[in-house]
């Protein structure tokens, strides 16, 4: 995947002052006044085709001439429950050719943001399909920012749309590079018998491949500021190994890689605004792979704790590759700790696929991720760590097992394997992550979804300023 793969497919906002016919957002309270303040043939034509201010709907309103003069947009009611603050990101596929700005936003920066979100279409592979309405930046706004994270957005999500025989490890490891250039960062990588060596267990899970599995490490920022390091799963494909997936449950595992995506899409943010802190991005990039040296159900694997892993599921492979990369991550001793993976299918059938499930011991960081997902609009729901559960990882023969072996508890369980990897950082948060959109939602296309990167962005921004 190259730089100009993403960029096209990455919309931006005109400039506020570019002619632009005029979008009203509606809601039940407002209606009644913005009626009265349409000229008389527009609000005879909204009459006449019946709108109403429920959320979705529109109208596209004639001048005298004939020509599109106004758009009304229902916004419903923006204090009931089910209210989406991302609905303006339905526009774009609504709205004819031309350029439009945005009137009567309750959020304008908020709105701006979920049209450039709707505006994405993945077009690698097909050469029409864009959306072809632009919107000028409303006033008032920070409309470099909302770019930016509309941009890191496209980014991630191209990465995981793209299909695995064009994105394995050598591509995670080009899109980490294409970030690092641009924003002056440092990238080093480790693989072949250094990888086999200092991270024994992302050796194994890549080994079956012909596409050698990797450690990607990208630092930014200043030495001596507050130490931050994201951890991102790039499973770049996942046959669940020896322990073969059933061949619906591979369709999706281009996918697989989306926490790699999420932590790629959340630096690209951070570095972006210039945050005052140092941050380290890693990846473990593999493909998890079937042949005659394929790790099997029942070896024993060392890890780079020192910690001996049973392989009950070759198909719980994410875990083992974050285990080496938490390690590493763990000894540096930073201020916080995140990592992102779409670990399990245990936290999709408690949450569904757009509620991700975090955990943590800390309950600062609990109060402050919850607290940013609501305000960049990527929520989450904390899960426990039920220390008790971590005695179904016993294994016999070793340390520990991979997998707990039974049908209870599978995204807590993965979640404490996790934790045993990153014993000193307290401030540790973990991302168990869908990274896919089964349907079209307002600002939100079908497909590839970086979720929680923009949570990520808002909580780092808060704490490190920018």
């Amino acid at each position: 995947m190259t730089q100009a793969d993403t960029q096209a497919s990455t919309p931006a906002l005109l400039p506020g002052d570019t002619p632009a016919v005029p979008v009203t957002l509606v809601t039940t309270a407002n209606w009644a006044e913005a009626e009265a303040a349409l000229p008389p043939l527009q609000r005879s034509f909204a009459n006449a085709v019946g709108f109403k201010p429920k959320a979705g709907s529109l109208a596209l309103l004639p001048g005298p001439d004939g020509t599109l003069a106004r758009v009304l947009f229902g916004l419903g009611d923006p204090e009931a429950g089910a209210y989406d603050r991302l609905l303006a990101g339905k526009l774009p596929g609504l709205l004819p050719e031309g350029t439009f700005r945005l009137e009567n936003a309750p959020e304008p920066a908020e709105a701006a943001l979920a049209w450039l979100m709707g505006s994405y279409r993945f077009g690698r592979y097909r050469s029409a399909g864009g959306t072809k309405a632009r919107l000028a930046a409303p006033a008032g706004i920070d409309a470099a920012e909302v770019e930016r994270i509309a941009a890191a957005m496209a980014l991630g999500r191209d990465l995981v749309n793209t299909p695995a025989n064009d994105l394995g490890p050598d591509e995670i490891e080009a899109a980490a590079r294409a970030l690092a250039a641009r924003h002056g960062a440092a990238v080093s990588v480790t693989q072949g018998d250094a990888l086999e060596r200092a991270f024994p267990l992302i050796h194994a899970v890549g080994a079956a491949s012909p596409r050698a599995p990797r450690l990607i490490d990208l630092t930014w920022g200043p030495a001596e500021a507050p130490r931050v390091t994201l951890v991102g799963k790039g499973v770049a494909f996942d046959t669940g190994g020896l322990d073969i997936k059933p061949s619906a449950a591979m369709l999706l595992m281009k996918k697989d890689m989306g926490g790699a995506a999420a932590a790629l899409a959340a630096a690209d943010m951070v570095m972006g605004a210039g945050l005052n802190l140092r941050l380290r991005v890693l990846i473990p990039a593999v493909e998890n792979a079937v042949s005659g040296n394929a790790f099997r159900p029942g070896d024993v694997l060392p890890s780079r704790a020192g910690l001996s892993v049973e392989i009950g599921n070759t198909d719980a492979e994410g875990r083992l590759i974050l285990a080496d990369a938490l390690t590493l991550a763990d000894a540096e001793g930073p201020e916080l700790i995140l990592d992102f993976s779409t670990l399990t299918g245990a936290a999709r059938v408690a949450l569904g696929p757009d509620l991700p499930a975090f955990f943590t011991e800390d309950e600062a960081l609990a109060g402050a991720v919850t607290e940013a997902g609501l305000r960049a609009i990527d929520p989450v729901w904390r899960m426990p760590l039920h220390a008790p559960y971590a005695s179904l990882l016993d294994s016999k023969v070793a340390d520990l097992n991979n997998v707990s072996g039974g049908p209870f508890a599978g995204a807590i369980t993965a979640a404490l394997f996790l934790r045993r990897f990153a014993p000193k950082t307290k401030a540790h948060g973990h991302f168990d992550l869908y990274g896919w959109n089964p349907s079209t939602k307002p600002g939100r296309p079908e497909g590839g979804e970086v979720q929680t990167a923009r949570l990520t962005y808002a909580l780092l921004k808060a704490r490190y300023g920018g």
